[in-house]
């Protein structure tokens, strides 16, 4: 829909928290609206000389866009840095991005500019590449959407929280979620109510019924005006959430009066269905970005025709995590109130890491809105490559059988992957002969860079109701005692302080930066100590 025909924002003022309201312009921020004019004599800021900063430029060889090939099979590890040192291997290719002191043309990116005091806005250059990207992959469905950068994700959400969050309010969330998202708000007094998932993640039925039967006397709060979701490569889950249950749920708070944080730093990094290596074929997809788009699950941005969702990217998952980069995009009276509250605390969106903004800003204008979108593609088969092989390995190590659940949950409807432990010797025997005890049951995620993993340990020696926190933690401290460490699962429950089900643990394995052969290696650890964990 071309933004001419599209409606502007509506007016969701009344969802602002008090001390947002409560925030002005910082008086010298408030400075910065003039600061574009060339002519201007400016002489009341506390701004040092640039000349007077140590750093006549920075320099850095930058890979190119297709790096990476869109051929889905394992590659050489990237230990091969040290044969490359010695001059053994292939050699990256790469281009020499630098930006200098002081610019040579007025639109240059420089560090006279990028070193200074800035606004919470950013970089120039930097907005004007955000606004084009979002209007060509999530394309709002509404005419004035902003952007505002910020320092990552959890630093947009810890903004976000504050600017529509009292004291004592509860948000909505899937209820297994990012431990970030839960912790950063409990000290506000702002807590989570969780919402039934299943394959898609947040169940669109579960979201109506926690809305529909709220009941503010028994609850202690008024009914959530706020929901927190990662609706791709969900964290935990891995789940991927499609367009029909986009809308249903946008529909919702639509109805409900809901604004919708959509939290999604693993979009990119959508991989289809798992499919066994004995079904999988070697292909080599050629690049077309207008298709890698297409095929990709729609931002919530899609539909929102009021302005109601604040999206949060980040380039932690596809540049560097160590840059703190990110942004926002929504609605012109949200960012404001976001850009007031960025600037009284971080103020500009960094300090010194203003050095990599600057070298990002300047590799995505040297590669430019196309070359972006190769980067991804590529980005997204390399995960797709590391998933299949983490899966591959666990068939390598286990008794790995599919099983068609029967469960009402977080799997209902999905073709689970059961683990049970194969005995060091006689495999053949076993494979006629034995009973397969179920140890663990996970179904492969479709986006992002983890297994979410269901420890049945109903299944151990002695096993009584009521101990399954505990048994989750013993696990857990011996496969880190045995050197292999994965995220326990009572980190991510949004029901903060409860029991978890019976007979239930869960780990969240990251497949997303070990070696190849190193994950080989922790599978075997991971298949020992399980071993001897259930006496096996």
């Amino acid at each position: 829909m071309a933004s001419e025909k599209q409606q502007k924002a509506i007016d969701l003022s009344h969802h602002l928290s008090d001390l947002s309201r409560a925030r002005l312009v910082s008086p010298l921020k408030g400075l910065a609206k003039y600061m574009g004019n060339p002519n201007l004599i400016a002489l009341a800021g506390g701004m040092p000389h640039p000349s007077y900063f140590p750093f006549a430029d920075i320099s850095a060889s930058a890979l190119v866009p297709d790096s990476f090939s869109l051929e889905s099979t394992p590659r050489e590890s990237t230990l091969s840095w040290v044969w490359k040192l010695f001059g053994a291997g292939p050699k990256e290719k790469t281009t020499t991005i630098t930006v200098p002191k002081f610019p040579t043309h007025a639109d240059d990116i420089n560090l006279a500019v990028a070193l200074q005091y800035g606004t919470a806005q950013g970089i120039v250059q930097l907005q004007k590449f955000l606004k084009e990207f979002v209007a060509k992959v999530y394309q709002p469905a509404y005419a004035d959407f902003a952007t505002l950068v910020q320092t990552g994700n959890t630093d947009g959400w810890s903004r976000t929280v504050q600017t529509l969050c009292n004291p004592g309010e509860i948000f909505l969330t899937e209820e297994w979620t990012y431990p970030s998202a839960l912790y950063s708000s409990l000290p506000y007094n702002i807590k989570p109510v969780a919402v039934a998932m299943d394959s898609e993640g947040m169940r669109a039925d579960a979201l109506r019924k926690v809305l529909s039967e709220w009941d503010e006397e028994a609850r202690g709060a008024k009914r959530p005006h706020v929901m927190y979701t990662v609706p791709v490569g969900q964290n935990p889950s891995g789940a991927t959430m499609g367009a029909s249950r986009k809308k249903a749920i946008y529909d919702l708070c639509v109805e409900y009066d809901v604004i919708i944080v959509e939290d999604d730093p693993y979009y990119f990094l959508q991989q289809g269905q798992y499919k066994a290596r004995s079904e999988r074929s070697v292909e080599t997809i050629k690049h077309d970005g207008d298709i890698f788009l297409h095929n990709l699950a729609p931002s919530y941005l899609k539909f929102d025709y009021q302005g109601r969702v604040i999206r949060l990217d980040t380039f932690s998952k596809y540049v560097a995590p160590g840059s703190r980069l990110g942004w926002f995009t929504c609605s012109p009276l949200l960012a404001e109130r976001l850009e007031r509250q960025g600037e009284t605390t971080t103020q500009a969106p960094s300090g010194l890491s203003q050095f990599e903004k600057s070298l990002i800003t300047k590799l995505l204008t040297t590669w430019k809105y196309d070359g972006y979108v190769r980067w991804l593609h590529g980005l997204a088969i390399e995960y797709k490559t590391r998933r299949d092989y983490f899966i591959d390995c666990l068939a390598d190590e286990f008794h790995l059988a599919k099983s068609a659940t029967l469960e009402q949950g977080l799997w209902k409807g999905c073709e689970v992957f059961e683990g049970s432990l194969k005995p060091k010797n006689s495999m053949i025997m076993y494979e006629k002969t034995a009973v397969k005890t179920k140890m663990f049951s996970f179904v492969p995620p479709t986006s992002g860079m983890f297994i979410w993993m269901k420890i049945h340990f109903e299944n151990y020696p002695s096993f009584k109701a009521g101990d399954e926190a505990t048994l989750e933690m013993q696990l857990w401290e011996k496969l880190a005692e045995a050197g292999v460490l994965v995220a326990p699962g009572w980190y991510f429950s949004a029901y903060v302080g409860e029991a978890p089900d019976a007979g239930e643990g869960h780990f969240r394995i990251s497949f997303s930066n070990a070696e190849f052969t190193t994950m080989k290696k922790a599978v075997t650890i991971f298949g020992d100590v399980l071993r001897d964990f259930f006496k096996e």
